[in-house]
């Protein structure tokens, strides 16, 4: 009798510990799977084959016509962007003209190019706190519309976009506005294959640019011939290409509680815009408040030098915590997702005078991080915007934990990159809209020609770091002379000179005598 209440209690106690460390087990998975609110640690990418015995500077392969702009691929298909999982794009948008909103299976950087225009992410959960003033009144009365936030997009801008986040762009500018995207189909959050796939919510874009340029057959992995390619441009499908298409018209029309007539509507069965279409009525930008709010928010006050602003952070910082400490009740009180991702900046902008290393001779590099824009620890990419001037040499380096991705904006200049065989695997020059995948720890060095050079490269890591081979903070300064002579089989003065000839840290300057 005895045994048996003994057995009887322990059977309790074990299925009572087991529910104890099921809940514990569930709460820790619960905060780890929190995304938004907490930072992220790491995540591995998808593994590609990086056999790169050759690269070339590469154009965009794929063009698509549509009524109010265009949009570019490059080659999904190539071994460099292979290699480093990424596809990349081109939008130009026409003055007046919408990119469609759309979302992609994977995380997106964008860098503004050319022009300015307006921005909208919509987050969901979030509140619509924003009013706009149409300017097509109804009955003779100007309607109010409330939606997310907008944002402001100019010349020098990185945008950031996770997976799954829909989005649209609008040009409001006097001239045409010009972005490049790179979309990281090898990140963690792509949970789908690593071909490209934008997924519209209204329209009837041409199929490729749905799939970035690809065939429907996903398996197809041979180049298409100057025809196919044509017609694949040229064509347009007429089923419709958004989310929207495949949905039975009498279920869309009970969702949204509207009539199956607009529903179908809703398809755009027959629209022959393509993904970037004309707006005939255009909206007002959100009222004075509201807009300085958004500035603010996102950084577009007019940026004074780091000096001053530093010391000016430190005069009021007994105030910010004074203010701090009073609203911390209030913090308190909300339920936490307003707090994180529905006000978590996208935009950064890249002024000359946020300069990570200047250089008055020699040109500026500005690098876009998690620390600067902390969405990218969530991303798990970063950019780099660097400007040479004539003759002026970014110095040899390899990227520690990254691939990168360069774009040229501007001017022209030489990159070599060389491979662990010590081949060079690249040396050409290269100039605007070109592109050239740099692989992780290959060597690569930039100089710039006549013209200046300048460019934007996207990095697959959140907080991408560099090795320098030369310069002030290079890893020749950091080896004992006599490693240096006798690794090299020079003398001590030869291996001092190697050393220390070159003070400038990353941008160095043309030295007398340099020939391009």
């Amino acid at each position: 009798m005895a045994y048996t209440s003994l057995l009887s209690f322990s059977v309790c106690l074990l299925v009572l510990f087991h529910g104890c460390f099921a809940q514990i087990d569930l709460v820790t998975n619960h905060h780890q799977d929190q995304p938004w609110g907490q930072p992220q640690q790491p995540q591995p990418r998808h593994q590609s084959q990086c056999q790169l015995q050759n690269l070339n500077a590469l154009q965009p392969k794929h063009r698509f016509r549509s009524e109010a702009g265009e949009t570019e691929f490059w080659d999904q298909n190539e071994d460099q962007f292979q290699c480093a999982g990424v596809a990349f794009l081109r939008h130009k948008i026409q003055r007046k003209g919408l990119l469609l909103p759309s979302f992609t299976s994977a995380p997106m950087l964008f860098y503004v190019e050319q022009g300015e225009g307006i921005h909208g992410a919509v987050f969901p959960g979030c509140p619509e706190t924003y009013q706009s003033q149409s300017q097509q009144n109804i009955q003779d009365r100007p309607q109010r519309d409330q939606h997310q936030k907008l944002r402001r997009l100019k010349e020098g801008d990185v945008v950031a976009l996770p997976a799954g986040v829909a989005h649209w762009i609008f040009n409001n500018g006097r001239s045409q506005l010009v972005l490049v995207a790179l979309v990281d189909v090898g990140n963690d959050a792509n949970q789908l294959d690593e071909n490209f796939r934008k997924f519209f919510l209204a329209g009837n874009p041409q199929g490729g640019v749905v799939r970035g340029g690809q065939s429907r057959d996903r398996n197809q992995r041979q180049s298409r011939t100057q025809r196919g390619e044509r017609e694949e441009e040229e064509s347009q499908e007429s089923g419709g290409n958004n989310v929207l298409s495949g949905f039975r018209d009498n279920l869309l029309a009970q969702a949204f509680g509207i009539d199956t007539r607009l529903a179908r509507k809703l398809q755009n069965e027959r629209d022959n815009r393509g993904a970037i279409v004309r707006m005939e009525h255009g909206f007002e930008w959100p009222e004075e408040g509201q807009r300085r709010q958004g500035r603010e928010e996102e950084g577009e006050e007019e940026r004074e030098p780091k000096w001053k602003r530093r010391q000016e952070s430190q005069k009021e910082g007994s105030e910010e915590e004074e203010r701090q400490e009073r609203g911390r009740g209030r913090r308190r009180s909300g339920n936490g997702l307003e707090e994180t991702f529905c006000s978590m900046r996208l935009k950064h902008r890249t002024p000359a005078s946020s300069a990570d290393v200047f250089n008055p001779r020699g040109g500026r590099i500005t690098t876009v991080n998690s620390f600067n824009l902390p969405i990218l620890q969530y991303l798990q990419l970063s950019a780099e915007r660097g400007v040479l001037y004539n003759n002026a040499i970014y110095a040899p380096h390899w990227n520690m934990n990254a691939h990168s991705i360069v774009y040229i904006t501007r001017g022209n200049g030489r990159i070599q990159i060389v491979s662990e065989n010590g081949e060079a695997i690249f040396d050409e020059q290269v100039e605007r809209g070109q592109v050239i995948t740099v692989p992780q720890n290959h060597a690569v060095v930039k100089k710039a020609g006549r013209r200046g050079f300048e460019w934007i490269a996207f990095k697959t890591n959140a907080n991408a770091k560099i090795s320098q081979i030369a310069g002030r903070v290079s890893i020749m300064r950091g080896l004992p002379v006599d490693v240096l002579a006798n690794s090299f089989g020079i003398s001590r003065e030869e291996a001092m000179r190697l050393k220390h000839n070159r003070r400038e840290v990353s941008v160095f300057s043309p030295r007398q005598g340099s020939q391009q």
